[in-house]
């Protein structure tokens, strides 16, 4: 896992601290309106530098994600107890094809790019949510619930608008939090009709290294960090 030793030559020289191609590093959520991370994906870096942070996660990595207190996969508890059940977290294994996640500093949002099985690109997915914070060991933020899907043929759809709602009704979002997030989905949706970067970059014809291994999830996944930069 990434630390000191992992990080450019840069960060020696008293510089930004980028971590090189191929370092497995973390990248975690916090829990909504908590300081706990309930996320947790070991990813391998593809590239960072001060535009722009890609990493991997690669096909069957170890992760950490929410579930209910009895085991139940969020998704399939009703919305309206969604968010008020008690909660717990639970490893597991990410299925399907791999997601490259692309993060400018400062943005509110990543963007994430998926696969078919035979490599046919399906999609991009703009995951709104507070910029990035950078600490030794990985990147933390907080997700933000209101998302945006990207078709190949550059159509784009609001996405979880159902849950962003009760967020807000549940006291996990107040309105001048939800007004920021809208306000960053519409800049999000102007770069995108625009087709500026990373849209416009050709991510959707790259391809991981096929000797990196896939990253393990270390025992301290939930450790505080110190961070380092947004």
């Amino acid at each position: 896992m990434a630390d000191g030793e992992a990080v450019s030559t840069a960060a020696r020289a008293g510089g930004p601290a980028f971590w090189t191609p191929g370092t497995q590093i973390l990248w975690r959520y916090r829990e909504n309106g908590g300081p706990r991370p309930h996320i947790a994906r070991p990813v391998t870096v593809v590239r960072d530098d001060a535009d722009l942070l890609a990493v991997w996660l690669a096909p069957g990595t170890e992760c950490v994600k929410p579930v209910l207190a009895d085991g139940t996969p969020p998704h399939r508890e009703p919305l309206a107890t969604r968010y008020t059940r008690p909660r717990t977290v639970a490893r597991g294994h990410w299925l399907g094809t791999g997601v490259l996640k692309l993060a400018r500093p400062g943005e509110p949002w990543s963007v994430w790019l998926f696969w078919e099985p035979d490599w046919r690109f399906k999609n991009w997915y703009v995951n709104l949510e507070e910029p990035l914070t950078r600490w030794s060991g990985g990147v933390d933020s907080e997700d933000h619930f209101l998302d945006i899907t990207v078709d190949p043929d550059r159509g784009w759809q609001w996405r979880d608008e159902d849950e962003f709602a009760q967020a807000q009704r549940d006291g996990l979002m107040d309105a001048a939090l939800a007004e920021r997030v809208r306000a960053a989905g519409r800049a999000a949706v102007a770069l995108i009709r625009a087709w500026g970067p990373p849209f416009s970059d050709g991510w959707q014809h790259w391809r991981p290294d096929p000797a990196w291994p896939v990253p393990f999830l270390p025992a301290d996944w939930d450790r505080t960090p110190a961070h380092v930069s947004s």
